[in-house]
This record gives structure tokens, sequence and C-alpha cells, in this order.
């Protein structure tokens, strides 16, 4: 393993562990014990059976698009696939999706590009849906979005980002396309696999399944955030604080290693519009963050010692 690598798993895990001590640094590790020890766990149960119905529905979900490219992999194993991806992402962010198609390629035979594509194409169907949420809340905190938006991306500076990166694109996609050995044949053989498994999405034969789980999925994520802030006595949160919150939340899981250290921070700030206390707001960050950590660690260990046992006979 070079050096590079090694920084990239390092340092997101340095990062977190900062943020974790600035985060413990705004309440004491005494007062988030007691509200541990006094928080209500049957709405965090539910909270996490909310969590779990998502990895489900995301599990059946994949075998929409990946019926087009004539593959059907039992559900267990696309179910264990998804779990493993989830604890992958704790240790090395977005090295899940990659641990999901080398999943499937292991114990179902499906290429690892092509699987590796539909990831993608999921992905883009949940960027669509998180899209949808920031609209959905633009409309009820609406001065909240500008400002964030308008101090943290420069327009200028994205227009010109987005021009080299299509330039830089085209010129590598030409010389990709001659590639007749070597190397660069080897690059256009993954990616012709890769834009097969993407647009599996439009070939899909059970459309309106395929939407239906890609709303389900997201709104049991919503569930989960909302069916765990009862779980704090006195804590209420506004619908527009619930969908900033989980907004805030799921960018700061994108940022680190599953959201270490940020997610309470970004939480609590995200509830701090809405004049709730730091103390409640930091404790229910850290709740909402453990419950999650803890579902993909347990689940996600077990799923890594099942899918050997389970497929015992290839």
């Amino acid at each position: 393993m070079n050096i590079k690598k090694i920084l990239k798993i390092i340092l997101p895990l340095v990062l977190g562990g900062l943020l974790v001590w600035y985060s413990i640094s705004k309440i004491s590790i005494e007062i988030l014990i007691d509200y541990f020890k006094e928080a209500n766990y049957t709405w965090i149960f539910l909270g996490l059976f909310f969590g779990v119905l998502s990895h489900l529905s995301r599990a059946y979900r994949w075998k929409f698009m990946l019926d087009p490219l004539g593959f059907k992999p039992k559900f267990t194993n696309s179910v264990l696939a998804v779990l493993v991806g989830y604890l992958v992402n704790l240790a090395v962010p977005r090295a899940g999706e990659v641990s999901r198609a080398l999943v499937l390629k292991n114990y179902e035979e499906i290429p690892f590009e092509k699987g590796f594509g539909t990831i993608v194409a999921e992905r883009i169907a949940d960027l669509i849906m998180m899209l949808c949420i920031i609209l959905i809340t633009l409309f009820v905190q609406f001065d909240f979005i500008y400002e964030l938006l308008t101090k943290n991306f420069n327009p200028t500076k994205i227009i010109i980002g987005l021009a080299i990166l299509i330039i830089a694109f085209y010129i590598l996609t030409s010389i990709i396309k001659k590639a007749k050995s070597g190397f660069l044949l080897k690059i256009k053989t993954f990616v012709s696999g890769l834009i097969e498994g993407v647009t599996s999405i439009f070939k899909i034969k059970k459309k309106w399944a395929f939407i239906f789980h890609t709303l389900f999925i997201w709104a049991m994520y919503v569930a989960m955030f909302w069916a765990t802030i009862p779980a704090i006595e006195g804590l209420e949160v506004p619908l527009g604080g619930i969908l900033i919150g989980f907004i805030a939340g799921g960018f700061s899981i994108a940022a680190t290693n599953g959201g270490i250290g940020l997610y309470p921070i970004a939480v609590a700030g995200a509830l701090a519009l809405f004049d709730i206390p730091a103390e409640p707001a930091t404790a229910f960050g850290w709740i909402m963050w453990t419950a999650q950590t803890a579902m993909i660690i347990v689940f996600g260990g077990l799923a890594f010692l099942f899918l050997p046992i389970y497929n015992k006979d290839k």
C-alpha cells in the first residue's frame, strides 16, 4: 500500500478525531452520558427499524438494475453486499461501493465493472432524491438555504471548473475511444462495462417499482431522523428543522468516515437555527450518529461473517 492510499485512510480518521474533540468540548462527557442514560430507547429502536427497512429496500431495488444486464443475484447476497458496503465506508469513504460490486463478482459472478456501474446509477438516483429534499426544504426555509449556498459556493469558480472538466473529459474520451491495445484498451473495456451498468437504469422493466423503492428508501432515512427526536425528553423540532438537520447530517456523512465527529456538529448547528439549545441538540446528534453507526457495525460485521457461510458451495 503506497503513501497516498495510507493518507486517504488516515487523514479522514484524524479529521474525525479532531471533530470529536471539538464536539465534546461543547458539552461535558458527563452530561452527554446522562443524555444517553435518560434517552427513550423505544424511539431509538424505532428509528433503527426504519434504517433496516431502507437497507432491505436498497438491496431489493438493486435487483431491478441488474436484471436488464441479464443477472439475477440472490436477494440475500444483495442484502449482505449492501451491509458490507456500509461497513467498509466507515473505514474508507466511497470504498463501500467498490466492495459491494466485489461481493457480487465473487459470489454471483457479475462482472465488477457492470455491477459497479449499477451502483453509480443508483447513486445518481439518490443524488436526485437529495436534491428533491433540498428543494422541498428551500420552500420551507428559503432564507437559510440561500445563505448557505451564497456563503460556500462561488458561481464563477463553479462555471470555470465545470468548463475545464468538460474539456478534459472530451480529450480523454477521444483518446480512449481510439485505443486498440495495451492499458488504454483495458480502460476502454472497463468504461464500456461501467456505462452499460449506469444505463441499466433506463432499461429497467419495473420502472414504477424502482421509483417506489427509491422514494421509500429516502422516506425511511427521514423517518429514522424524525423518530429519534422524541428519544430526548422535551426536544421539539419543527418540520423545517427536521429537514435541514437531515440534510446537514447527510452532507457530514459524505465529508468524513460515516460522519464521525462532524455529524453531531452539523446537526446541532442546523437545530440551532431554530433556537434549540446547543446541549440537547448536540446530545441528539451524538445519539443519532451512535445509533446509526452501531447498526452498521453490527449488521455489517455479521454480513462479513455470514457471506462465506451462505455461499459455502461456491
